[in-house]
């Protein structure tokens, strides 16, 4: 095994967007392809519980750079205005992330790709090189980037354009201990303008993977845009699918470079989605009041190092992403672990083989506004400050979470002790100023900071997108693209 504290080795963390773990071979799904993620996790560790913070992108994407909760650091819906002028706003400023260690230890710390946490102009948070997309999502083809505080005009692909750019990074820093950001807007909407060869391949696809369940009633719009579509379907695997082969180009990047032993490689995702199974399209925000269903709120994880992380290995180990700036952290022998004062733990003994993982101690807590969870190995409650709908499932006879108990008389006592586990461990944890449990939140986006001064309403957006019965947006019985990309936008 390495020295690791000594070696200061790379780490390459490839984040993508809005997928769920069944969207992946390696978790059991036959029907999509994915021979590099799965070839990551035949090299190293795949996580089979691993859980969102908040299930939408950016107060997601927040908690894994801080250690926080979105009622720390502020980010509680994702990031609607802000982004770009004539209004941005840095949403972490202030705020300590792993990326600002790195960075003072030595590491030269890139991102190429998605941010959406404001301020997409000008590098932030320790990152030196800065290829970042505008704002969250949009369309895939000839996508405008910033580069050097400027927009840059690109072509082609967009998920093959940050992989280039990727590559060049690879290239450049070869020599000196690197910390790399891939930031994939895929397999998010919208589902066009993807390989044209990958999308012809799921023609014959079944789809058993995603059934298309009973409409969910509180099923939101990409719902109405999607449900039962079979392109969105091939649009949504063909995503996943172009971007596992990129994820490929960089394996190889780092094997011809003679790389790949000094480099921890991470891949996960910022929230989970759903495409119709529990009756809708989307992730927390696919529903109003917003879910916290298992497909909104696992996603994949896989870690693999050579020589350092034992290969070929699954743990049943709970982690959140709250736990992953300890676990980084401890992981590569910095001592700033020990000042970490978040709700997080380090997992540095399970990524190193530690047999001791499933500790039925250990509860992972969410959140997304008014919205909360807490879930043990049996159960997960949902409470939804200050009326309900509240929601109780017994996780181990009903994984597919189709049996709300919370009113059964049978489980008073389990409600009433989750629910106030529940309220003491964010009691501990919160900051007054930036408690979600008091914020409007619908799903919408967050238009401003958090802070003394904008501490009510103003902050988020109430409205919500209605269709018409009519369902997904058509021309002449063709998608009209146009509408199908604002939709998309907006429920981002």
């Amino acid at each position: 095994m390495q020295n690791i504290k000594n070696d200061k080795p790379n780490v390459i963390f490839i984040l993508s967007d809005d997928q769920g773990p069944w969207a992946a071979g390696c978790y059991g799904n036959e029907e999509i392809r994915t021979p590099n993620i799965d070839r990551l996790a035949a090299e190293g560790l795949l996580f089979e519980n691993f859980f969102c913070t908040s299930p939408v992108c950016s107060p997601a994407r927040a908690s894994i750079l801080t250690g926080k909760l979105p009622s720390q650091h502020g980010v509680h819906d994702w990031i609607r205005e802000g982004n770009m002028p004539p209004y941005t706003a840095a949403y972490l400023e202030g705020t300590h992330c792993y990326t600002d260690v790195l960075a003072r230890r030595g590491w030269h710390c890139g991102l190429t790709g998605k941010w959406h946490l404001g301020d997409s102009l000008n590098p932030q948070a320790g990152f030196s090189h800065w290829f970042c997309h505008r704002k969250g999502a949009g369309s895939y083809i000839d996508q405008p980037m910033i580069r050097g505080g400027a927009l840059e005009q690109t072509k082609g692909y967009l998920t093959d354009v940050i992989t280039d750019e990727a590559l060049r990074f690879l290239e450049a820093k070869r020599e000196a201990p690197f910390y790399l950001s891939v930031h994939y807007t895929a397999p998010h909407s919208p589902w066009t303008g993807h390989p044209k060869e990958i999308v012809a391949s799921y023609d014959g696809c079944r789809f058993h993977s995603c059934p298309q369940e009973n409409r969910h009633p509180w099923a939101g719009p990409l719902t109405s845009l999607s449900f039962g579509d079979r392109e969105c379907l091939k649009g949504y695997f063909a995503a996943v699918t172009a971007m596992d082969a990129n994820i490929g180009r960089i394996l190889d990047k780092l094997e011809q470079l003679g790389l790949r032993e000094r480099t921890l490689v991470v891949f996960t995702s910022d929230n989970g989605f759903s495409c119709g199974q529990h009756g809708f399209w989307g992730k927390g925000n696919g529903t109003f009041p917003m879910n916290m269903y298992e497909n909104s709120v696992k996603v994949p994880m896989v870690v693999s190092h050579p020589g350092v992380i034992p290969a070929n290995r699954r743990t049943e180990a709970m982690m959140s992403q709250y736990d992953f700036f300890p676990t980084l952290l401890e992981y590569l022998g910095l001592d700033e672990v020990d000042a970490y004062e978040g709700p997080g733990r380090s997992y540095r003994n399970v990524w190193l083989g530690d047999s001791v993982e499933a500790r039925e101690d250990v509860v992972v807590y969410d959140e997304y506004g008014p919205v909360r969870m807490i879930r043990t190995r049996e159960w997960k409650y949902v409470h939804r400050y200050p009326f309900g709908v509240h929601e109780l499932y017994d996780l181990r006879r009903d994984p597919g979470e189709k049996h709300n108990r919370v009113h059964e008389e049978s489980c008073k006592a389990v409600v009433r002790e989750l629910r106030t586990r529940l309220s003491r461990w964010f009691e501990r944890f919160v900051d007054p100023v930036k408690d979600g449990s008091r914020f409007p939140v619908s799903g919408s986006g967050q238009l401003r900071r958090i802070d003394p001064v904008y501490a009510g309403e103003e902050c988020f957006s109430t409205d919500r997108i209605v269709l018409g019965e009519s369902g997904f947006p058509r021309v002449n019985d063709q998608i009209d693209l146009e509408s199908f990309q604002k939709a998309a936008e907006i429920t981002t």
